[in-house]
């Protein structure tokens, strides 16, 4: 480990420093040695914490998140939920006075929020960011940019330097580190913040990263042993025996012999005839080898019960894919993605809104698009939707569910009863 001689200037003035404040200097010796700062050896897992900035689990390995989102089954995991939050829309409702809702298409948030969060970044790139972030940190804040009087942008904070505070009159701020140095305090009515569901002070949420991290350094070590297996473990199948001594031009013909009339897959049926008493033995593969890919398995598993995305989902499980892939995307909406629903709808309408909004504005998440089964599922249902006794459905709304244009009749309800030509004949009859 090199050390530059202003790094080494630094410590010896932060040694000095600290001998100085405990009263070292000038005074007696002091009867015990005293531990100003703390000293770690090149091979000390804690080290390459600290440099690293990860999390030492179990396995005494250092994971950050650079190597969390090299495990496959981590990446899926948070692709899977970061993707589909940035995938489905968020519409800014309206309760209007006779109790029927509507878009808020004319509010400025209505655009925040569906179409363009910020200069760099459209509402999709926001919520994905946003997201992970809170899946990474328990924590996802932004600036709240606003412009005569409505939230025209928000723009996210850089991560970790966000902290929220609360203070003994229970007045809720933001210490923000900026990049260049210096903090400031920023007052809750400027900070977007929501967190993840799971918190222990109320105020943060659990990082994901820290309670999955001994099973994301389990993982990392069974790749590295798996990576020596491979690189300077031995790949061969078995042994040759022999009795006799084999001098140098036996061996060579054999060798030659394996290689020209064994190899490839054209082979893989045929009886090798040994020569000069030879006989084949097979290596048998250790305890260890075979619980190698058990318990990487297990890892995999262990990410799913972390990120609460369904097994088959992450790509690992040997479950077929058939009539059951519906159940598994209604399990995924509704055990995993559904909390961040509700966290994310409660966070706009409370930090994006104001307390006179509030009373008839909110948020909502189109999750129909995760719930859609197939065409013919589709079908039937609003088959049903639109049936002559028990529709509750216009055609309209049918239509618009598929990106249709309305049609002029088509808000009418279906009356019970009744056939469009008995509908037909009664409009016309009407009009006269």
């Amino acid at each position: 480990m090199v050390i530059s001689p202003d790094d080494y200037r630094r410590q010896a003035g932060f040694k000095r420093s600290v001998a100085s404040r405990i009263g070292r200097i000038g005074s007696p010796p002091l009867s015990g040695p005293i531990t100003a700062y703390q000293t770690y050896d090149l091979s000390d897992p804690a080290l390459v914490e600290m440099m690293r900035g990860g999390r030492i689990g179990v396995a005494g390995v250092a994971v950050n998140e650079k190597q969390a989102f090299r495990n496959s089954t981590f990446f899926r995991a948070m692709s899977l939920i970061a993707g589909s939050l940035g995938m489905l829309p968020i519409h800014l409702m309206r309760r209007k006075a006779d109790g029927t809702t509507e878009k808020a298409k004319d509010h400025p948030l209505f655009n925040v929020l569906h179409r363009k969060a910020n200069s760099y970044q459209t509402a999709g790139q926001f919520r994905s960011h946003m997201q992970l972030a809170a899946l990474l940190d328990g924590n996802a804040f932004a600036l709240k940019i606003r412009s005569r009087g409505a939230v025209r942008q928000i723009v996210p904070l850089p991560r970790g330097r966000v902290t929220p505070k609360l203070s003994e009159s229970w007045q809720l701020t933001f210490e923000y580190d900026r990049m260049n140095g210096g903090k400031v305090t920023l007052p809750a009515s400027d900070v977007f913040h929501f967190r993840a569901p799971v918190s222990l002070d109320g105020l943060n949420g659990i990082k994901l990263l820290d309670v999955a991290a001994d099973t994301l350094g389990l993982a990392l070590t069974a790749q590295q042993a798996a990576a020596r297996l491979l690189t300077k473990g031995s790949m061969a199948r078995g042994a040759l025996e022999t009795e006799q001594t084999l001098g140098d031009e036996a061996i060579e013909h054999l060798k030659a012999s394996l290689r020209d009339d064994y190899s490839g897959a054209n082979a893989s049926d045929d009886w090798m005839i040994l020569e000069e008493g030879l006989k084949a033995k097979l290596f048998a593969s250790s305890a260890r080898d075979s619980q190698l890919r058990e318990l990487m398995q297990g890892e995999a598993e262990e990410v799913s019960r972390f990120s609460g995305v369904p097994r088959p989902l992450l790509m690992f499980d040997e479950t077929s894919w058939g009539s059951g892939i519906e159940q598994l995307g209604l399990f995924f909406v509704t055990y995993c993605l559904m909390p961040w629903f509700v966290i994310w709808e409660e966070a706009i309408w409370m930090c994006l809104l104001s307390e006179t909004e509030q009373d008839t504005m909110y948020a909502k998440v189109n999750e129909g698009a995760l719930l859609r089964g197939s065409l013919k599922d589709q079908a039937e249902f609003f088959k049903a939707a639109l049936g002559p006794n028990t529709g509750y459905l216009s055609q309209n709304e049918v239509r618009e569910a598929f990106d249709r244009n309305p049609r002029p009749e088509g808000d009418d309800l279906p009356r019970a009863g009744t056939t469009a030509a008995a509908v037909q004949q009664e409009d016309i009859e009407d009009a006269a």
